[in-house]
Protein backbone atom coordinates (compact mmCIF):
# COMPACT_ATOMS: atom_id res chain seq x y z
CA UNK A 1 0.00 0.00 0.00
CA UNK A 2 2.89 2.38 0.57
CA UNK A 3 3.77 2.33 -3.13
CA UNK A 4 0.30 3.64 -4.00
CA UNK A 5 1.12 7.05 -2.44
CA UNK A 6 3.69 7.83 -5.12
CA UNK A 7 1.22 8.86 -7.86
CA UNK A 8 -0.34 11.42 -5.52
CA UNK A 9 3.03 12.82 -4.54
CA UNK A 10 4.10 13.04 -8.17
CA UNK A 11 0.92 14.88 -9.17
CA UNK A 12 1.30 17.36 -6.30
CA UNK A 13 4.94 17.99 -7.25
CA UNK A 14 3.93 18.60 -10.86
CA UNK A 15 1.19 21.06 -9.84
CA UNK A 16 3.63 22.87 -7.53
CA UNK A 17 6.11 23.19 -10.38
CA UNK A 18 3.41 24.55 -12.69
CA UNK A 19 2.34 27.06 -10.05
CA UNK A 20 5.93 28.19 -9.54
CA UNK A 21 6.33 28.60 -13.28
CA UNK A 22 3.22 30.79 -13.44
CA UNK A 23 4.11 32.90 -10.44
CA UNK A 24 7.75 33.48 -11.35
CA UNK A 25 8.37 33.92 -15.09
CA UNK A 26 11.72 32.76 -16.42
CA UNK A 27 12.82 36.33 -17.21
CA UNK A 28 12.75 37.41 -13.56
CA UNK A 29 15.72 35.51 -12.18
CA UNK A 30 17.11 36.61 -8.82
CA UNK A 31 20.75 37.58 -8.75
CA UNK A 32 20.89 38.20 -12.49
CA UNK A 33 23.87 40.45 -13.36
CA UNK A 34 22.95 44.00 -14.27
CA UNK A 35 26.27 45.12 -15.75
CA UNK A 36 26.70 47.85 -13.09
CA UNK A 37 29.17 48.04 -10.21
CA UNK A 38 27.72 46.81 -6.93
CA UNK A 39 26.74 49.45 -4.37
CA UNK A 40 29.18 49.69 -1.45
CA UNK A 41 28.57 50.53 2.21
CA UNK A 42 31.15 50.96 4.98
CA UNK A 43 29.73 50.92 8.51
CA UNK A 44 32.04 52.96 10.76
CA UNK A 45 31.48 52.18 14.44
CA UNK A 46 32.79 54.13 17.43
CA UNK A 47 34.28 51.64 19.92
CA UNK A 48 35.74 54.25 22.29
CA UNK A 49 35.58 53.90 26.06
CA UNK A 50 32.38 55.94 26.36
CA UNK A 51 30.47 53.13 24.62
CA UNK A 52 30.41 51.36 28.00
CA UNK A 53 27.67 53.73 29.24
CA UNK A 54 24.46 51.81 30.03
CA UNK A 55 21.77 54.22 28.86
CA UNK A 56 20.15 52.54 25.84
CA UNK A 57 17.18 50.44 26.93
CA UNK A 58 19.00 49.26 30.07
CA UNK A 59 22.06 47.98 28.21
CA UNK A 60 25.39 49.45 27.20
CA UNK A 61 25.74 51.44 24.00
CA UNK A 62 28.16 48.79 22.74
CA UNK A 63 25.69 45.97 23.38
CA UNK A 64 22.94 47.91 21.58
CA UNK A 65 25.26 48.52 18.61
CA UNK A 66 26.22 44.83 18.42
CA UNK A 67 22.61 43.72 18.48
CA UNK A 68 21.70 46.26 15.81
CA UNK A 69 24.64 45.17 13.61
CA UNK A 70 23.59 41.51 13.82
CA UNK A 71 20.09 42.36 12.63
CA UNK A 72 21.42 44.65 9.90
CA UNK A 73 23.80 41.96 8.63
CA UNK A 74 20.87 39.53 8.35
CA UNK A 75 18.83 42.06 6.36
CA UNK A 76 21.57 43.39 4.04
CA UNK A 77 20.53 42.98 0.36
CA UNK A 78 22.58 40.42 -1.57
CA UNK A 79 23.66 42.99 -4.16
CA UNK A 80 25.25 45.30 -1.56
CA UNK A 81 28.98 44.97 -0.79
CA UNK A 82 29.37 45.80 2.90
CA UNK A 83 32.34 46.42 5.19
CA UNK A 84 32.83 47.38 8.84
CA UNK A 85 35.47 49.82 10.12
CA UNK A 86 36.11 50.65 13.77
CA UNK A 87 37.54 53.68 15.53
CA UNK A 88 38.97 53.58 19.04
CA UNK A 89 38.83 49.78 19.26
CA UNK A 90 42.45 48.80 19.89
CA UNK A 91 44.53 51.38 21.84
CA UNK A 92 43.60 51.84 25.53
CA UNK A 93 46.48 54.16 26.47
CA UNK A 94 46.81 57.93 27.01
CA UNK A 95 49.14 58.83 24.14
CA UNK A 96 47.08 61.12 21.94
CA UNK A 97 49.20 60.64 18.83
CA UNK A 98 48.79 56.88 18.97
CA UNK A 99 45.11 57.06 19.93
CA UNK A 100 44.31 59.24 16.93
CA UNK A 101 45.64 56.53 14.59
CA UNK A 102 43.37 53.91 16.14
CA UNK A 103 41.11 52.95 13.23
CA UNK A 104 41.01 49.56 11.51
CA UNK A 105 39.02 47.62 8.94
CA UNK A 106 37.16 44.98 10.96
CA UNK A 107 35.55 43.39 7.89
CA UNK A 108 36.63 44.34 4.32
CA UNK A 109 34.16 45.90 1.90
CA UNK A 110 33.00 43.16 -0.45
CA UNK A 111 30.48 40.31 -0.81
CA UNK A 112 29.05 39.68 2.65
CA UNK A 113 29.75 36.54 4.65
CA UNK A 114 27.20 37.09 7.42
CA UNK A 115 28.67 34.53 9.83
CA UNK A 116 32.20 35.90 9.51
CA UNK A 117 31.02 39.51 9.90
CA UNK A 118 28.96 38.68 13.00
CA UNK A 119 31.92 36.85 14.54
CA UNK A 120 34.10 39.92 14.00
CA UNK A 121 31.50 42.23 15.60
CA UNK A 122 31.20 39.94 18.63
CA UNK A 123 34.89 40.50 19.48
CA UNK A 124 34.52 44.27 19.95
CA UNK A 125 34.96 45.86 23.36
CA UNK A 126 34.91 49.61 24.24
CA UNK A 127 38.53 50.73 24.43
CA UNK A 128 40.03 54.05 23.47
CA UNK A 129 39.86 57.40 21.67
CA UNK A 130 37.40 58.84 19.12
CA UNK A 131 39.37 59.59 15.90
CA UNK A 132 36.38 60.35 13.65
CA UNK A 133 38.36 62.39 11.09
CA UNK A 134 41.05 59.73 10.47
CA UNK A 135 38.40 57.00 10.35
CA UNK A 136 36.43 58.88 7.65
CA UNK A 137 39.58 59.30 5.52
CA UNK A 138 40.33 55.58 5.77
CA UNK A 139 36.68 54.66 5.09
CA UNK A 140 36.76 56.73 1.88
CA UNK A 141 39.78 54.67 0.82
CA UNK A 142 37.87 51.47 1.68
CA UNK A 143 35.22 52.45 -0.89
CA UNK A 144 37.64 53.60 -3.59
CA UNK A 145 37.09 52.27 -7.11
CA UNK A 146 34.06 51.55 -9.25
CA UNK A 147 31.22 53.82 -10.27
CA UNK A 148 28.45 52.30 -8.15
CA UNK A 149 26.91 54.13 -5.21
CA UNK A 150 29.15 54.54 -2.15
CA UNK A 151 27.93 55.24 1.39
CA UNK A 152 29.60 55.60 4.78
CA UNK A 153 27.36 55.12 7.83
CA UNK A 154 29.08 56.62 10.89
CA UNK A 155 27.78 55.63 14.35
CA UNK A 156 29.28 57.49 17.31
CA UNK A 157 28.39 58.47 20.88
CA UNK A 158 30.95 61.26 21.27
CA UNK A 159 32.59 64.10 19.41
CA UNK A 160 36.00 63.74 17.76
CA UNK A 161 39.00 63.85 20.11
CA UNK A 162 41.68 64.33 17.46
CA UNK A 163 41.43 68.03 16.51
CA UNK A 164 42.80 69.97 14.66
CA UNK A 165 41.83 67.32 12.05
CA UNK A 166 38.21 68.57 12.00
CA UNK A 167 35.91 65.72 10.82
CA UNK A 168 33.57 68.26 9.22
CA UNK A 169 36.44 69.55 7.10
CA UNK A 170 37.37 65.97 6.28
CA UNK A 171 33.80 65.38 5.02
CA UNK A 172 34.00 68.52 2.87
CA UNK A 173 37.34 67.32 1.48
CA UNK A 174 35.77 63.95 0.58
CA UNK A 175 32.82 65.69 -1.09
CA UNK A 176 35.19 67.94 -3.08
CA UNK A 177 36.80 64.86 -4.68
CA UNK A 178 33.58 64.29 -6.63
CA UNK A 179 33.57 60.52 -6.08
CA UNK A 180 29.84 60.40 -5.29
CA UNK A 181 30.29 59.28 -1.69
CA UNK A 182 27.57 60.01 0.87
CA UNK A 183 28.16 60.07 4.63
CA UNK A 184 25.20 59.42 6.94
CA UNK A 185 25.69 59.89 10.68
CA UNK A 186 23.95 58.53 13.76
CA UNK A 187 24.47 59.91 17.26
CA UNK A 188 23.92 57.58 20.22
CA UNK A 189 22.32 59.57 23.04
CA UNK A 190 24.02 62.67 21.61
CA UNK A 191 24.95 65.92 23.31
CA UNK A 192 24.27 69.23 21.56
CA UNK A 193 27.92 69.47 20.52
CA UNK A 194 27.94 65.96 19.04
CA UNK A 195 24.70 66.66 17.16
CA UNK A 196 26.22 69.76 15.57
CA UNK A 197 29.36 67.90 14.56
CA UNK A 198 27.57 64.89 13.08
CA UNK A 199 25.04 67.15 11.31
CA UNK A 200 27.90 69.10 9.71
CA UNK A 201 29.58 65.88 8.53
CA UNK A 202 26.37 64.58 6.95
CA UNK A 203 25.38 67.88 5.36
CA UNK A 204 28.80 68.24 3.70
CA UNK A 205 28.13 65.17 1.53
CA UNK A 206 24.34 65.35 1.19
CA UNK A 207 23.77 62.71 3.84
CA UNK A 208 21.45 62.63 6.84
CA UNK A 209 21.93 62.84 10.60
CA UNK A 210 19.84 60.85 13.08
CA UNK A 211 19.68 61.09 16.85
CA UNK A 212 19.27 57.63 18.41
CA UNK A 213 17.96 56.95 21.90
CA UNK A 214 16.82 53.32 21.55
CA UNK A 215 18.25 50.12 20.09
CA UNK A 216 15.33 49.52 17.69
CA UNK A 217 15.77 53.04 16.30
CA UNK A 218 19.41 52.28 15.58
CA UNK A 219 18.54 49.00 13.84
CA UNK A 220 15.78 50.52 11.72
CA UNK A 221 17.83 53.51 10.63
CA UNK A 222 20.96 51.56 9.67
CA UNK A 223 18.78 49.08 7.78
CA UNK A 224 17.20 51.96 5.85
CA UNK A 225 20.57 53.45 4.95
CA UNK A 226 22.10 50.13 3.85
CA UNK A 227 19.02 49.36 1.78
CA UNK A 228 19.10 52.83 0.27
CA UNK A 229 22.57 52.12 -1.12
CA UNK A 230 21.01 49.66 -3.55
CA UNK A 231 18.60 52.29 -4.91
CA UNK A 232 19.45 54.15 -8.15
CA UNK A 233 21.40 57.34 -7.44
CA UNK A 234 19.34 60.45 -8.16
CA UNK A 235 20.76 63.95 -7.74
CA UNK A 236 18.10 66.44 -6.54
CA UNK A 237 17.68 69.69 -8.46
CA UNK A 238 17.87 72.90 -6.36
CA UNK A 239 14.69 74.99 -6.56
CA UNK A 240 13.37 77.98 -4.64
CA UNK A 241 9.69 77.87 -3.71
CA UNK A 242 7.60 81.02 -3.65
CA UNK A 243 5.49 82.64 -0.96
CA UNK A 244 2.35 82.17 -3.07
CA UNK A 245 0.95 80.06 -5.90
CA UNK A 246 1.05 82.83 -8.53
CA UNK A 247 4.83 83.24 -8.48
CA UNK A 248 5.72 79.61 -7.79
CA UNK A 249 8.21 77.78 -10.04
CA UNK A 250 6.75 75.22 -12.45
CA UNK A 251 8.15 71.73 -11.79
CA UNK A 252 8.25 68.62 -13.98
CA UNK A 253 8.66 65.03 -12.80
CA UNK A 254 11.83 64.78 -10.73
CA UNK A 255 13.51 65.22 -7.36
CA UNK A 256 13.98 68.74 -5.97
CA UNK A 257 15.64 70.25 -2.92
CA UNK A 258 14.89 73.52 -1.13
CA UNK A 259 15.17 75.11 2.32
CA UNK A 260 12.20 76.25 4.38
CA UNK A 261 12.26 78.54 7.41
CA UNK A 262 10.61 77.44 10.65
CA UNK A 263 6.82 77.64 10.32
CA UNK A 264 7.08 78.81 6.70
CA UNK A 265 4.96 77.80 3.69
CA UNK A 266 6.50 77.21 0.25
CA UNK A 267 4.62 76.97 -3.08
CA UNK A 268 5.36 75.09 -6.30
CA UNK A 269 3.33 74.46 -9.48
CA UNK A 270 2.86 71.35 -11.65
CA UNK A 271 1.05 70.99 -15.00
CA UNK A 272 -1.26 67.95 -15.15
CA UNK A 273 -2.86 66.89 -18.46
CA UNK A 274 -6.30 65.23 -18.58
CA UNK A 275 -5.93 61.51 -17.87
CA UNK A 276 -2.67 62.00 -15.99
CA UNK A 277 -2.03 61.42 -12.29
CA UNK A 278 0.03 63.61 -9.99
CA UNK A 279 2.01 61.91 -7.24
CA UNK A 280 4.05 64.06 -4.89
CA UNK A 281 5.87 63.57 -1.60
CA UNK A 282 7.90 65.83 0.66
CA UNK A 283 10.45 65.24 3.41
CA UNK A 284 11.70 67.86 5.88
CA UNK A 285 14.90 67.10 7.82
CA UNK A 286 15.61 68.47 11.29
CA UNK A 287 19.33 69.12 10.87
CA UNK A 288 19.45 70.83 14.26
CA UNK A 289 17.70 70.52 17.62
CA UNK A 290 13.93 71.14 17.33
CA UNK A 291 11.10 71.14 19.82
CA UNK A 292 8.97 67.97 19.97
CA UNK A 293 5.50 67.94 18.45
CA UNK A 294 5.72 69.09 14.84
CA UNK A 295 4.20 68.17 11.50
CA UNK A 296 4.43 68.49 7.74
CA UNK A 297 1.47 69.26 5.47
CA UNK A 298 1.48 68.84 1.68
CA UNK A 299 -1.54 70.16 -0.22
CA UNK A 300 -2.57 70.13 -3.89
CA UNK A 301 -4.63 73.24 -4.69
CA UNK A 302 -6.24 74.48 -7.91
CA UNK A 303 -5.26 77.80 -9.43
CA UNK A 304 -8.49 79.21 -7.95
CA UNK A 305 -7.54 78.19 -4.42
CA UNK A 306 -9.70 75.07 -4.00
CA UNK A 307 -7.96 72.28 -2.13
CA UNK A 308 -7.96 69.02 -4.10
CA UNK A 309 -6.12 66.58 -1.83
CA UNK A 310 -3.71 66.67 1.10
CA UNK A 311 -1.18 64.54 2.91
CA UNK A 312 0.07 65.15 6.42
CA UNK A 313 2.34 63.55 8.99
CA UNK A 314 3.24 64.33 12.59
CA UNK A 315 6.55 63.90 14.42
CA UNK A 316 7.44 63.47 18.07
CA UNK A 317 10.90 65.05 18.13
CA UNK A 318 12.85 61.78 18.10
CA UNK A 319 13.24 61.37 14.33
CA UNK A 320 15.31 63.62 12.13
CA UNK A 321 13.14 63.34 8.99
CA UNK A 322 9.37 63.55 8.62
CA UNK A 323 7.66 62.81 5.30
CA UNK A 324 4.24 62.81 3.72
CA UNK A 325 2.75 62.49 0.26
CA UNK A 326 -0.37 62.80 -1.86
CA UNK A 327 -1.92 61.38 -5.02
CA UNK A 328 -4.25 63.23 -7.38
CA UNK A 329 -5.83 61.33 -10.31
CA UNK A 330 -7.04 63.82 -12.94
CA UNK A 331 -10.26 62.50 -14.62
CA UNK A 332 -10.56 62.06 -18.40
CA UNK A 333 -12.18 64.93 -20.30
CA UNK A 334 -13.96 65.20 -23.63
CA UNK A 335 -11.73 66.36 -26.47
CA UNK A 336 -14.32 68.81 -27.85
CA UNK A 337 -12.19 71.89 -27.19
CA UNK A 338 -9.46 70.86 -29.63
CA UNK A 339 -7.03 68.11 -30.45
CA UNK A 340 -4.72 69.00 -27.58
CA UNK A 341 -6.57 69.39 -24.25
CA UNK A 342 -5.32 72.09 -21.90
CA UNK A 343 -3.29 71.13 -18.86
CA UNK A 344 -4.50 71.89 -15.37
CA UNK A 345 -2.01 73.85 -13.29
CA UNK A 346 -1.91 72.37 -9.78
CA UNK A 347 -0.27 74.26 -6.93
CA UNK A 348 1.64 72.31 -4.29
CA UNK A 349 1.88 73.96 -0.87
CA UNK A 350 4.40 72.67 1.69
CA UNK A 351 3.82 73.76 5.29
CA UNK A 352 5.73 72.61 8.38
CA UNK A 353 5.30 73.38 12.06
CA UNK A 354 8.87 72.80 13.26
CA UNK A 355 10.11 75.24 15.91
CA UNK A 356 13.70 75.83 16.98
CA UNK A 357 14.83 74.70 20.39
CA UNK A 358 16.24 77.25 22.80
CA UNK A 359 19.50 78.78 21.60
CA UNK A 360 19.29 77.17 18.14
CA UNK A 361 19.70 79.32 15.03
CA UNK A 362 16.65 79.51 12.81
CA UNK A 363 18.64 80.22 9.64
CA UNK A 364 19.28 78.79 7.16
CA UNK A 365 15.97 77.01 6.72
CA UNK A 366 15.44 73.30 7.20
CA UNK A 367 16.40 71.01 4.26
CA UNK A 368 13.34 70.08 2.20
CA UNK A 369 13.20 67.36 -0.45
CA UNK A 370 10.24 67.27 -2.87
CA UNK A 371 9.47 64.43 -5.27
CA UNK A 372 7.10 65.10 -8.18
CA UNK A 373 5.85 62.41 -10.56
CA UNK A 374 3.28 63.00 -13.32
CA UNK A 375 2.26 59.72 -15.00
CA UNK A 376 -0.51 58.44 -17.22
CA UNK A 377 -3.49 57.37 -15.14
CA UNK A 378 -4.17 53.63 -14.83
CA UNK A 379 -6.50 52.08 -17.39
CA UNK A 380 -9.84 50.70 -16.31
CA UNK A 381 -8.71 47.11 -16.94
CA UNK A 382 -5.58 47.44 -14.82
CA UNK A 383 -6.75 49.96 -12.25
CA UNK A 384 -4.46 49.66 -9.23
CA UNK A 385 -7.37 50.61 -7.00
CA UNK A 386 -9.37 47.50 -7.99
CA UNK A 387 -9.50 45.79 -4.61
CA UNK A 388 -5.81 46.58 -4.26
CA UNK A 389 -4.86 43.81 -6.71
CA UNK A 390 -4.01 45.77 -9.85
CA UNK A 391 -2.17 43.49 -12.28
CA UNK A 392 -2.17 40.68 -9.75
CA UNK A 393 -5.53 39.47 -11.08
CA UNK A 394 -3.84 37.08 -13.52
CA UNK A 395 -1.81 35.52 -10.71
CA UNK A 396 -4.91 35.16 -8.52
CA UNK A 397 -6.75 33.46 -11.40
CA UNK A 398 -3.82 31.09 -12.00
CA UNK A 399 -3.71 30.14 -8.32
CA UNK A 400 -7.49 29.54 -8.21
CA UNK A 401 -7.32 27.34 -11.31
CA UNK A 402 -4.34 25.41 -9.93
CA UNK A 403 -6.13 24.89 -6.61
CA UNK A 404 -9.27 23.70 -8.38
CA UNK A 405 -7.34 21.16 -10.50
CA UNK A 406 -5.35 19.98 -7.47
CA UNK A 407 -8.63 19.45 -5.59
CA UNK A 408 -10.13 17.38 -8.42
CA UNK A 409 -7.03 15.19 -8.76
CA UNK A 410 -6.71 14.71 -5.01
CA UNK A 411 -10.40 13.79 -4.71
CA UNK A 412 -10.12 11.28 -7.55
CA UNK A 413 -7.02 9.69 -5.98
CA UNK A 414 -8.72 9.51 -2.59
CA UNK A 415 -11.77 7.74 -4.03
CA UNK A 416 -9.49 5.36 -5.94
CA UNK A 417 -7.54 4.51 -2.81
CA UNK A 418 -10.79 3.84 -0.87
CA UNK A 419 -12.03 1.59 -3.66
CA UNK A 420 -8.75 -0.36 -3.64
CA UNK A 421 -8.92 -0.65 0.15
CA UNK A 422 -12.47 -2.02 -0.02
CA UNK A 423 -11.45 -4.52 -2.71
CA UNK A 424 -8.52 -5.77 -0.64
Amino acid sequence: MITRKRPAAAVCALLAALTAGLAFPAGAVAGEPTGQDAPKVDLVLDVSGSMRARDIDGQSRMAAAKQAFNEVLDATPEEVELGIRTLGADYPGDDRKTGCKDTAQLYPVGPLDRTEAKTAVATLSPTGWTPIGPALLKAADDLDGGDGSKRIVLISDGEDTCAPLDPCEVAREIAAKGIGLTIDTLGLVPTAKLSRQLSCIAEATGGSYTSVQHQDELTDRVNQLVGRAADPVVTPVPVEGAAGCAGAPVLKSGLYTDREEFGQQRWYRVDVLPGQELRASVSVAADRAVNPGHGVLLRAVTAHGREIVRGEAAGNGRTDVISTGLRYPEPERDGTDGDKPAAERVCLAVTQSFSAASGVKSTPGLPLELTVDVVDGPSQAGDVASFGLGRGWWLLGALILTGFLAGLVWGWLSRWRVAVWRTN
